[in-house]
């Protein structure tokens, strides 16, 4: 059994190893209901503690549906739903969790929060997002480009916007896939100088996506920003949003992604969002795939 806490620290043989199992098992659903087991159930007297202290859509329901596919059971928590919230310390939540279920997905703000929990948990603990990665949308990320363009070694992608933590995971992944990544944003909204991943800053948009494989973006604020901070980055970003225009000064057959929830006209335009270069809803749809392998390699099952 092994932790998912970053793509950094997971090696590239078994990230690759995971994006295959998870498109051999898209494959192999191919045209039935989505509530329908899979062939084999890996996960079978599984209990699966999903522990969200941030709000979630896709994660949440991604990670249910998948274990309930994989034969498992889940329990879904808030953090006020737990003594986590109310003073108990995470070393004694997680030697805690450990005895009731087998598996943890923790989707919270600090990543002082996951290690400690992956620390004291002697069950495999998965990072579902902090404020610093996110991890399992780029493995969901990596899969879909690779179903529609081929293996993304030596691809070029562009992220524009802000340096946030899916763009750190993005950076982990270039290292690790042997991509090329390119950052073009405002330099106030740079990556993190500690960041341990593999990318050019490139400040001009335009320049940044020419001959680019992959164009991607994210919200330009976060849903607990105050409004102040929302209008500061909006100003900061105008610059930076993918549009019809900038996506012309990338390859021909470039893909355009998202993780979603989206802003759009915002970070990018509907025209991008819905046209031919966008695999927005593929992608979502594969954090699905992605996560259930992660779930079989973390559980050696």
């Amino acid at each position: 059994m092994t932790d998912f806490l970053d793509i950094h620290k997971t090696s590239p043989a078994e990230l690759r190893a995971i994006i295959d199992t998870a498109q051999t098992m898209k494959s192999a659903r191919a045209g039935r209901p989505k509530g329908a087991p899979d062939d084999d159930q890996p996960l079978a007297g599984h209990m699966i503690a999903l522990i969200f202290e941030k709000p979630s859509t896709r994660t949440r329901i991604s990670f249910d549906v998948g274990v309930r596919q994989l034969g498992g059971e889940t329990m879904v928590l808030s953090g006020a739903d737990m003594q986590l919230g109310h003073g108990e310390t995470i070393a004694d939540t997680a030697r805690v969790l450990s005895r009731y279920v087998d598996m943890i997905m923790m989707r919270t703000f600090e990543e002082d929060t996951l290690l400690e929990m992956a620390e004291y948990a002697t069950i495999p603990v998965i990072n579902g997002l902090t404020n610093r990665t996110h991890p399992c949308q780029i493995m969901a990320d990596v899969m879909t480009f690779e179903e529609h363009r081929g293996p993304i070694k030596g691809k070029k992608v562009v992220w524009s916007g802000d340096g946030n933590n899916v763009f750190a995971s993005f950076a982990h992944a270039a290292k690790q896939f042997e991509f090329d990544l390119v950052f073009t944003g405002p330099e106030p909204l740079d990556p993190d100088r500690s960041l341990d991943g593999l990318y050019e800053i490139i400040r001009n948009p335009q320049e940044a996506v020419a001959c680019a494989d992959l164009v991607v973006t994210d919200t330009w604020v976060s849903m607990h920003d105050p409004q102040s901070a929302r209008e500061r980055r909006h100003n900061q970003l105008r610059g930076y949003q993918v549009n019809d225009d900038l996506m012309s000064h990338a390859n021909s057959d470039a893909l355009f992604m998202h993780c979603l929830p989206a802003h759009r006209d915002d970070e990018a335009t509907s025209s991008v969002m819905d046209g031919s270069h966008s695999v927005i809803f593929d992608e979502a749809e594969n954090r699905l795939h992605a996560q259930k392998a992660i779930m079989r390699h973390c559980l050696g099952v």
